[in-house]
């Protein structure tokens, strides 16, 4: 079974930048479309952004366009979400996903995005 390993979370300014990382631990990686989402307090957990097998990001949620990127490295089966401009509305569990709705669907154990000052 794959496992998905996140990195990068933490406490951050407004305004400030941070970078996460999900690191597959099999080369099915590349087979699956990727996903990041993200889980605040109280609330539902709601999708972020997601990037297809191909490289083609077909989604970006409308609360980090211009903010958030996407992207992934299949050599080294690693998917990425560098955010900038963050708020205190960012702040959540952040969650990667491989093969969502697959058979496969596997979920990360997540990681913690403050912001706060």
């Amino acid at each position: 079974q794959v496992q998905l390993v996140e990195s990068g979370g933490g406490l951050v300014e407004p305004g400030g930048s941070r970078n996460l990382s999900c690191t597959a631990s099999s080369n099915i990686f590349r087979l699956y479309t990727m996903a990041w989402y993200r889980q605040a307090p109280g609330k539902q957990r709601e999708l972020v952004a997601r990037i297809t097998s191909s490289n083609v990001v077909d989604y970006i949620r409308e609360a980090v366009k211009g903010r958030f990127t996407i992207s992934r490295d299949n050599a080294a089966r690693t998917v990425y979400l560098q955010m900038k401009n963050l708020s205190p509305e960012d702040t959540a569990v952040y969650y990667c996903n491989l093969g969502e709705g697959s058979p496969v669907d596997v979920w990360g154990q997540g990681t913690q995005v403050t912001v706060s000052s």
